[in-house]
């Protein structure tokens, strides 16, 4: 599809990301919020932060239910302005207060993007989503070039600013949105005798299977965020190297990723996922040569590249296989499983890390070729047993009624 064929709406979300993404620096700087103008403990501290990656799950993996029942514009709406009004008014509350009120902002706030990723989904035919996935991820990674640097200077003024800050512009964006969005109907009709979500996935056993892949390769993607700076700085390298590698991989992203899609487009998705896992499985085994700028650059390359192909590939995938009445769901399922590793990246890696540092990089690289094998399983079982047209779609994007 060519981005001049984009829906509206596709584009209205996608400027709602990038904003929301620019905004997005609390939870880069909330460790040093508790430990600092809070006077919590790092043990402490931890545990709340902990608690917010938790409440991001639970959001991602049953916040879709909401959505497909009660209207996924309703819910993106309602769950992200209180989400963001949350966030302003925990400088305000007590620290007991912070252990429920993070993770409900958390879940609250993933509810609302897996209602975003549904409404996207929907507004585009089925077959022809990869195009709006990429638009959408390089909005949200051009959000997170701009954010660091602005939370930095916010919180060299005031940690509380920070909140504040955030916590509005979640608000003022949704209000935008509302006025962007198209209405929907009163409920999210369910087709008559259609099959219920367990059912559906029953159904799909590759579906199931390359799930098992999208798990194994964030538990390894997601070690350029816990053990690599370890890795880096025990190289003896400065903090300006892995701050210019994670810079390098957004601006891949966001020069690549979108006219890759469209030219991959016409590509069977599952081949180009394994192609993509395979090439994040080197990139983090040469993370594991004599450390240098370039053999760490090279690494990074390789590594997106990888990333740039199964991304996009694997969320469009995935969301055409759901029926239209399930789409929240299948939205909120991939993405907790392409965001498992937020939860066990860093307490595996850093054990492997601490007992064996060796060992850390060909292993993760070897379960990433592991996830490339178990996508090409989950290839072949669907071009055995291909799903059936998905109920409730005709291969075309559904009409919504306007209430």
């Amino acid at each position: 599809m060519d981005l001049r064929d984009l829906p509206r709406v596709v584009w209205a979300l996608a400027a709602a990301r990038f904003v929301s993404s620019a905004s997005s620096f609390t939870m880069l700087f909330l460790t040093l919020y508790l430990t600092g103008p809070r006077d919590l403990g790092t043990t402490t501290a931890g545990l709340l932060a902990g608690s917010v990656g938790v409440g991001m799950l639970l959001g991602n993996f049953t916040g879709g239910r909401w959505g497909d029942r009660l209207g996924h514009r309703r819910v993106l709406l309602g769950a992200s302005s209180a989400a963001g009004l949350l966030l302003v008014v925990v400088p305000v509350v007590p620290v007991w207060v912070l252990a429920v009120l993070l993770p409900a902002q958390a879940y609250l706030a993933a509810t609302g993007s897996v209602s975003s990723g549904a409404l996207s989904a929907l507004a585009v035919p089925r077959g022809q989503r990869r195009t709006s996935v990429a638009v959408g991820r390089a909005a949200s990674n051009a959000g997170f070039v701009l954010g660091p640097p602005l939370g930095a200077l916010l919180v060299t003024w005031s940690y509380e600013a920070m909140f504040v800050v955030d916590g509005l512009a979640i608000v003022l964006v949704r209000l935008a949105l509302s006025r962007a969005l198209p209405r929907e109907a009163v409920h999210t009709a369910t087709p008559a005798q259609a099959p219920g979500f367990v059912r559906t996935l029953r159904g799909d056993t590759s579906l199931l299977v390359l799930l098992v892949g999208v798990v194994l390769v964030d538990l390894v993607y997601r070690q350029l965020y816990s053990t690599l700076p370890l890795h880096l700085r025990d190289e003896g390298q400065p903090v300006w190297l892995y701050a210019t590698v994670v810079a390098v991989g957004s601006g891949l992203i966001l020069v690549l990723e979108i006219p890759v899609a469209q030219r991959l487009q016409r590509l069977g998705a599952l081949g180009i996922v394994a192609t993509g896992y395979a090439l994040v499985g080197l990139g983090t085994a040469m993370f594991g040569l004599p450390v240098s700028v370039g053999t760490v650059l090279a690494a990074m390359v390789v590594l997106t590249a990888g990333e740039i192909l199964y991304k996009t590939t694997a969320t469009a995938y995935v969301l055409d296989r759901a029926p239209d009445h399930l789409v929240g769901r299948y939205q909120g399922l991939y993405t907790g499983a392409a965001t498992s590793g937020t939860l066990l990246a860093a307490p595996v890696g850093t054990a492997v890390y601490a007992s064996a540092p060796e060992l850390l990089w060909p292993l993760m690289g070897a379960l990433a070729l592991l996830a490339a094998a178990v996508v090409v399983a989950a290839d072949r079982l669907s071009r055995r047993s291909p799903a059936a047209t998905p109920r409730g779609s005709r291969g075309t994007a559904p009409t919504r009624r306007a209430g």
